[in-house]
């Protein structure tokens, strides 16, 4: 009797180590191999952004902003990325009076400064590319305008964008660092109305910025001049604290600060902060 119940005993506890050695071995088998994965657990990969984002943007910004948001829309496939191209001023005001958006870039840190001091911004704001001026003229340059000094001759219609534009106070820098008084026949509201002035053959000469003339090479010229040196503008952007879309506004401000962005802005003719 006691022989039989020792041999039972032992069979049981071979059983039971049978079984211990094949559940290891099931457990092995789940578990990747070191560097081909994680388990499924830490393998998903984090939720692209959906809805809208809306970007108040400098005009300036209109080409390289328009394509990075296609960009930032196929690397989302549920975002949409929708711009509203003006003067830094204006979109400041408007933002200010409760425009729905969701991130502001501006051409200048005075217009920036605006909607941060209202308490409008969410945290601070990044300064991500700058921008030079350049005298914008006619293809094949009819006036010969090679300095701001030529911009003074008689019977050569000039336009500037308004002081409270970024272009403007740059251009109203630059004028005076050269010692130049001139009264333009016209003051527009953005960057890319005043380079417009001179695509339709309206007026002589523009001071806009490098990107907008690198732009519009079909019909115009870029002259560079010295003193536009110390009228260089820089661009900062931020999201904004009433953003109905705070995840979308951190992501396209990222992508923008990214390297996808950056190749983008450099080629269009910004420069590094």
């Amino acid at each position: 009797m006691r022989l039989h119940r020792a041999r039972t005993t032992l069979a049981a506890v071979a059983a039971a180590a049978a079984l211990t050695v094949t559940g290891c071995g099931s457990d092995k088998t789940d578990t990747p191999a070191a560097g081909t994965g994680t388990t499924g657990a830490t393998s998903a990969a984090a939720p692209s952004v959906t809805g809208t984002v809306n970007v108040f943007a400098a005009a300036s910004l209109t080409e390289t902003f328009t394509k990075l948001g296609k960009d930032f829309e196929a690397a989302n496939p549920g975002a949409t990325v929708k711009f509203n191209f003006g003067g830094s001023s204006t979109l400041a005001t408007q933002i200010n009076q409760g425009a729905p958006a969701d991130v502001f870039a501006s051409a200048a840190p005075a217009n920036m400064k605006t909607v941060t001091d209202a308490g409008n911004g969410d945290g601070t704001p990044t300064t991500f590319v700058k921008n030079q001026l350049v005298i914008a003229v006619p293809k094949g340059n009819p006036k010969a305008v090679k300095g701001l000094a030529d911009l003074t001759k008689p019977g050569v219609k000039v336009a500037l964008c308004a002081e409270a534009v970024p272009c403007g106070a740059a251009a109203k820098k630059a004028l005076g660092a050269a010692g130049v008084k001139l009264t333009p026949v016209t003051l527009e509201q953005d960057v890319k109305a005043a380079l417009s002035k001179v695509r339709l053959g309206e007026v002589d000469a523009a001071l806009v910025y490098r990107t907008d003339a690198k732009v519009a090479t079909a019909d115009v010229e870029g002259i560079e001049f010295p003193e536009s040196a110390g009228a260089i503008n820089e661009y900062p952007i931020v999201a904004l604290k009433a953003a109905k879309n705070a995840a979308g506004a951190k992501a396209f401000i990222a992508y923008v600060l990214s390297d996808k962005g950056k190749t983008v802005l450099t080629e269009a003719g910004f420069q590094a902060p």
